[in-house]
């Protein structure tokens, strides 16, 4: 598998605009508005490389309910569009939705995973999951909250990595670090919750953010797990509140998303 290294040129040379997040570049952007049909990628895009960009991918996997779609369109959208506002990189705005078991999939070095709470993988699932990830892909998994909904994802990952355990990462790894300094773990809750609890956890047995990783026998991670958190309400629901706009979506939700893609594209 060759997945690494052609849209990742584009992110090793990444350089942020601003050290700051100036309100002016903030728009807020609504929410529940249609994909747009077509649109060209945002930055300047090689003529001889047009497709030499970065893409979200969103992973369209096996379960019980349909938690791989929570937050789309918007947040990938939006998380796309501050991507290529804050950094260097050349993004596809559309973003992408590829099932686990796609061949494509192979030829993207970065995929999203949401709500894996009622995971179950089919056996080719677990098998092209696999190969996609000890070929030098990268998984991120994000909105799972308390001990029930980490032990499904767990089992359904020791499908996959039955050999591995996932690591637990303290704040000072790189990967809270790789271009936004982050000096606490990133929590926040859905808005909803927000609204009525004023709390940045879900769940009783969800106090504590938890990040976890798979890494591969030569020490690099191939899975990045968001438990504990919601990152992707951050991205999608960035228009709909001032105060959870800079609560959440200024402060955690995009420097932790940027630091992620910005770490798994360039070890």
């Amino acid at each position: 598998m060759s997945l690494r290294r052609t849209t990742a040129l584009g992110l090793c040379a990444a350089v942020l605009l601003a050290a700051g997040w100036a309100s002016a570049q903030w728009g807020g952007r609504r929410r529940r508005r249609p994909p747009p049909p077509q649109r060209e990628p945002v930055g300047e895009v090689s003529k001889d490389q047009p497709e030499d960009v970065f893409t979200f991918v969103r992973l369209r996997y096996g379960s019980w309910r349909r938690g791989w779609r929570t937050d789309w369109p918007d947040a990938d959208l939006n998380l796309s569009y501050r991507l290529a506002q804050l950094t260097s990189l050349k993004v596809d705005p559309q973003g992408k939705i590829i099932d686990i078991t796609d061949e494509e999939l192979r030829n993207y070095p970065f995929v999203y995973m949401v709500e894996p709470g009622g995971l179950e993988l089919t056996d080719a699932e677990v098998d092209s999951l696999r190969r996609y990830l000890l070929g030098g892909g990268f998984l991120m998994v994000d909105d799972f909250w308390g001990e029930d909904e980490f032990n499904v994802f767990y089992q359904q990952m020791k499908r996959v990595f039955p050999e591995r355990e996932a690591s637990e990462l303290d704040i000072s790894h790189p990967i809270f670090h790789a271009v936004f300094p982050l000096d606490k773990k990133p929590q926040m809750p859905s808005i909803e919750v927000w609204r009525r609890t004023g709390l940045t956890y879900e769940r009783d047995d969800a106090h504590n953010p938890d990040y976890r990783a798979f890494f591969d026998d030569k020490g690099r991670m191939m899975v990045f797990i968001c438990h504990n958190t919601d990152l992707g309400d951050g991205w999608e629901r960035e228009g709909e509140d001032p105060r959870y706009f800079h609560t959440f979506s200024e402060k955690q939700a995009y420097p932790m998303a940027i630091n992620v893609i910005f770490y798994a594209m360039t070890h």
